[in-house]
């Protein structure tokens, strides 16, 4: 049912904006949606000789805007995970291609790898390009960091302006975004960012506005109030984590375009399994306030008009490809997001970030979407079991 002319008929549907429960009918001709009419056609459709699939519920494919494909986050003990690192090159592609196999699997169309030094994402979003069954993947390459500061799994060394110009302009001939590592991470003992910014802000501007001339956006890993009010005011296209918000530095995110995706999920299995990591009473205190507050600040993002993506940092300890996402959308709901809102970071929001021309599910659009036996907006289990999972099939 992949490329012939076919049509879809359901209960209700999300278009990645607006929810919409009334019966529609959908055609899809040649890997677009050729017609959504209001009620159920499905008969007459039949008779005229299309294939018709039906379900409950119809809406955009979820995209996970941050993973790291070539870790596997269901390990959570220490050994286990460094052992991984220390895999041959086959065998961590191979890994990498497992997780996206199984993100597509769980209802992600899409995913942003947020970096590796191996050139690993490139790979399998070039093996994704021609294999359906794995979900499509925008491609952060290879970061940029300071010297001995972390991120060595992610980035290469820049170690002054020129190091920053000849980097990036080398970076962008592959990579989708250039990805920027400007702090390290939290320290959950203290509850808190202790290291300084690895980038003063003319730096960091330097680094966007070199991305921005080579036809590239940017991403910042970035937590901690010095770091992020360093990246809001830089202009980089998103914070990713972003833990420890002000609503100033969101003030002026919002001003200057960028976006948040703030990733709950490394954290939350911490605080949750704080047994599995050996973690003191003191810390997990710690962990809870920092994820209070991040939901606190979630809330007033979305208040202010911040765009929100939804990533979950898969690959982390305890969060998995795919399945992580529906755990990230729990966190959305608990911080007091309504649904609508929540899945348009999980579907549209990221679209239209990433440029794509169509990023509704909407006359004319490429269709990739995920058919559920039931709403979300009724029972959000209906999420996690999807019926059928389509990638698109035309270039958006």
């Amino acid at each position: 049912m992949s490329a012939q002319e076919f049509a879809v008929c359901v209960d209700g549907w999300f278009d990645g904006e607006r929810h919409r429960p009334e019966p529609t009918s959908f055609v899809v001709r040649a890997g677009k949606i050729a017609d959504v009419s209001a009620g159920d056609h499905g008969a007459e459709l039949a008779a005229q000789g299309q294939a018709v699939l039906r379900g409950g519920f119809l809406m955009p494919g979820l995209v996970d805007a941050h993973v790291h494909l070539f870790l596997d986050g269901q390990p959570t003990d220490g050994p286990t995970r460094s052992a991984h690192l220390k895999k041959p090159l086959e065998e961590l592609i191979d890994a990498a291609r497992q997780s996206a196999r199984q993100a597509l699997a769980c209802g992600i169309t899409l995913v942003r790898d947020a970096g590796d030094r191996h050139g690993i994402n490139h790979r399998i979003r070039d093996e994704a390009a021609q294999d359906r069954n794995l979900a499509a993947v925008r491609s952060g390459g290879l970061g940029v960091k300071r010297p001995k500061r972390y991120g060595a799994f992610m980035a290469m060394d820049v170690a002054d302006a020129e190091g920053i110009r000849s980097s990036v302009a080398q970076l962008a001939v592959d990579n989708d975004e250039i990805k920027l590592i400007l702090t390290g991470i939290i320290d959950f003992d203290a509850g808190a960012v202790t290291d300084e910014p690895q980038f003063d802000l003319d730096s960091a501007r330097l680094v966007v506005d070199t991305a921005r001339a080579h036809g590239r956006r940017t991403f910042a890993h970035c937590s901690g109030a010095k770091g992020l009010a360093i990246a809001a005011r830089a202009g980089v296209g998103s914070v990713e984590h972003g833990f420890f918000m002000t609503s100033e530095i969101l003030s002026i995110m919002r001003d200057n375009q960028v976006a948040w995706t703030p990733t709950f999920s490394p954290v939350h299995f911490q605080w949750a399994q704080s047994e599995a990591v050996g973690w003191s009473a003191n810390t997990v205190g710690n962990l809870r306030r920092i994820l209070d507050a991040h939901a606190e600040h979630l809330r007033r993002a979305d208040e202010m008009g911040v765009t929100l993506l939804m990533g979950t940092d898969a690959g982390s300890m305890g969060v998995e490809h795919g399945h992580a996402m529906h755990e990230e959308i729990d966190r959305y709901r608990e911080a007091g997001l309504a649904l609508d809102k929540t899945l348009a970071a999980a579907t549209s929001a990221a679209r239209r970030h990433f440029g794509r021309a169509s990023p509704l599910l909407a006359r004319g659009a490429p269709f990739e979407a995920v058919l559920l036996d039931a709403s979300p907006f009724a029972r959000i289990d209906a999420l996690k079991t999807p019926r059928r999972v389509w990638r698109a099939e035309v270039a958006q």
